[in-house]
């Protein structure tokens, strides 16, 4: 499946139905999630591989990477009404052809930041909360910590210019962030302190290489 084919493909992904604004739940757009999943397959960090999405929410890289012959995919997110709407997510986007084979993804309700995962080896993907929120400050510095602490590789959206806080981070763990590049989060109004029907925020991936 070709990049373009993956984003129409994530476009039909269902957003939150009632987002919560301590948990900065807002959705990956379809094309960030077709381009990191894409550039995740290039590098050859999905096929074969244990895949982790942290904080998954609507399951939308959790559902790109399954199309991407990993071993085994698993979704953490510690909202419940969430992780019902990833499962929905992947009836609805699942392949019409019997013939179409896609990896299952495991959907799994935790904490990302308190999570029970024994590996240290998966390729983790994650669209982390960026902290924007009171009392949330530096919410993907957590979401880092446990990707060094599982991951070999992850592949992380941030807010816009977080490139020298990731770099100093991966390298205090040993890590070394190998590909980094600009990207929008177009988002439609969802919350009463959002002042537009909808927002265009800079924000950062990066893909981090963990020893």
């Amino acid at each position: 499946m070709s990049r373009a084919a993956l984003e129409r493909r994530l476009s039909r992904v269902a957003g939150f139905d009632d987002p919560r604004v301590e948990f900065e739940q807002y959705p990956t757009p379809a094309g960030l999630a077709a381009h990191l999943v894409h550039l995740a397959d290039v590098q050859g960090d999905l096929a074969g591989r244990t895949v982790l999405d942290l904080g998954t929410g609507t399951g939308m890289l959790a559902l790109g990477a399954a199309t991407r012959s990993p071993a085994r995919v698993l979704a953490l997110d510690r909202d419940p009404d969430a992780l019902g709407v990833a499962r929905e997510n992947e009836r609805r986007i699942a392949p019409e052809s019997e013939a179409a084979t896609e990896t299952e993804v495991e959907w799994l309700l935790a904490d990302a930041t308190r999570h029970p995962i024994c590996a240290s080896d998966a390729t983790v993907l994650m669209n982390p909360p960026f902290g924007a929120q009171r009392g949330n400050e530096h919410a993907d510095r957590a979401f880092l910590a446990t990707a060094a602490e599982v991951g070999s590789v992850s592949y992380s959206v941030h807010n816009a210019g977080s490139r020298e806080f990731v770099e100093a981070f991966a390298a205090d763990e040993g890590g070394e962030v190998t590909h980094a590049f600009r990207a929008e989060l177009a988002l439609d109004r969802q919350f009463d302190h959002q002042t537009s029907e909808r927002e265009v925020i800079d924000a950062e991936v990066f893909r981090v290489v963990w020893s």
